[in-house]
């Protein structure tokens, strides 16, 4: 049995056009904040904290998040995910989020940063009944090293399946062994430095929506060196991918697309999650 690190464990639901918590339940390096409603929508917004200040040597986290029909949430963390140099096991977290019917759940966790010699897997488990919706975003970030190198982590590892009324819908995996790859060139980084992905999945999804959000990664990108893509799900979804130099670039682009998405889909403007 793996004795966990950390351990979080969230259900929401639908009460009175406010979401709110069922059950809430933390315990070792893991903890959420108090609830916070940026607007009247309803909408909650939950920050996610490691009081350890990052992820060291054979840790192990776990989260099991849950939102009933009609719960609309935003998880996000307080800061970056910090995962320092693993020399005999890597840092681990999983994520389990069961979404029913009429449900929203945004998770958009602040970047990973991985240091020389880390070595990080991360897994997200996402089961959704059909009606309910989920977005997701992750930025890598190469973290600093004492001889200025760009791709000093050893490896990372991030998965996430999600599955609609039972069935696979999504599957994405990235793992990025810089020593062994040539990180750089073609197929991997392509002599860029960071990586952002979005995934949502919604019924909501059309053509419209993805065709808008492409030229509002072109507007916003301006005169940046910045790749990026777009590509319909074979569930009703999108997934989006960024290759670029800088954290900021990135998250100015997945914040746009964000903010187009809330727009569409909640009739609401995202506040700002912003912590510094």
């Amino acid at each position: 049995m793996t004795e966990w690190t950390g351990e979080l464990s969230l259900s929401l639901e639908d009460r009175g056009g406010r979401t709110v918590a069922r059950n809430v339940y933390f315990q070792g390096a893991f903890k959420v904040m108090r609830p916070i409603y940026h607007d009247d929508s309803g909408m909650v917004c939950y920050y996610l904290l490691n009081p350890g200040g990052g992820y060291l040597d054979g840790d192990r986290y776990r989260m099991d998040i849950t939102a009933d029909s009609g719960a609309r949430v935003t998880l996000t963390t307080q800061s970056a995910t910090k995962v320092y140099k693993t020399p005999s096991d890597h840092a681990y977290q999983e994520t389990t989020i069961n979404l029913r019917e009429g449900s929203y759940l945004e998770f958009l966790p602040d970047p990973l940063i991985a240091y020389q010699n880390a070595r990080y897997r991360q897994k997200n488990v996402v089961h959704m009944e059909r009606g309910s919706t989920f977005l997701y975003t992750d930025i890598l970030t190469p973290g600093w090293s004492p001889d200025g190198g760009r791709f000093t982590y050893k490896s990372v590892q991030l998965l996430n399946e999600i599955y609609l009324d039972g069935e696979p819908a999504v599957f994405d995996h990235i793992k990025l062994i810089p020593a062994d790859q040539g990180i750089g060139s073609l197929g991997f980084m392509e002599g860029f430095t960071h990586l952002g992905s979005m995934i949502a999945v919604g019924e909501q999804t059309t053509d419209g929506l993805i065709d808008a959000l492409h030229d509002l990664l072109e507007s916003v990108r301006g005169d940046k060196e910045v790749r990026f893509g777009i590509s319909r799900l074979a569930v009703p979804g999108f997934s989006i991918r960024i290759l670029a130099g800088s954290t900021g670039q990135i998250e100015k682009m997945l914040a746009a697309c964000h903010r187009k998405i809330s727009e569409e889909w909640l009739g609401l403007t995202p506040a700002s999650l912003r912590k510094y």
